[in-house]
């Protein structure tokens, strides 16, 4: 017998809390202020500003560490995001519950971020690019953008090793 369709608003509130469930838990992402924007299965990380962030007040400049925090947190949200995706669509997406699955992290390997041009004291953006996902290795590219996308301040290279499918 054929399931009738889910309502498109179910499966938004279903994906929504998924990846809320995903973040939630990391407190420092709440603590750096990283929101994440979803459409479909794109992400797109969000670094508000704000005062804390600033590195040299003289410039001001966004500080390095919160640059390389923020790209590296957008490569590792994209590596669980996608495997998350990939458990809802497997499932049909029904009988997924985003409140009782424990979010798998990948571990960072290694991660090198090209600093080229000083963080503004604005809101900053980053997409991730998954370049290889294997079982246990994966290597993401992140570029970092405040006011235009086509001007980047920053982006990054990361190695990481993958959760487990079984935990």
């Amino acid at each position: 017998m054929m399931r009738k369709p889910e309502p498109v608003q179910m499966v938004k509130q279903r994906r929504d809390a998924a990846l809320e469930r995903l973040v939630g838990g990391v407190p420092y992402i709440r603590f750096l202020g990283i929101k994440f924007d979803r459409r479909g299965d794109e992400l797109t990380a969000i670094m508000p500003f704000d005062d804390k962030l600033i590195g040299n007040p003289m410039l001001p400049a966004l500080h390095g560490g919160a640059t390389a925090a923020f790209l590296e947190t957008t490569a590792i949200v994209e590596l669980a995001w996608a495997m998350l995706w990939e458990d809802m669509e497997n499932t049909g997406g029904q009988e997924f519950e985003p409140q009782l699955f424990t979010p798998r992290l990948p571990k960072t390997i290694d991660f090198s971020v090209d600093y080229l041009r000083s963080g503004l004291p604005r809101d900053a953006y980053a997409r991730a690019r998954v370049n290889r996902s294997g079982r246990r290795y994966a290597s993401v590219h992140v570029e970092g953008w405040q006011d235009n996308r086509s001007r980047m301040f920053a982006q990054a290279t990361g190695h990481f090793l993958m959760p487990s499918r079984d935990e």
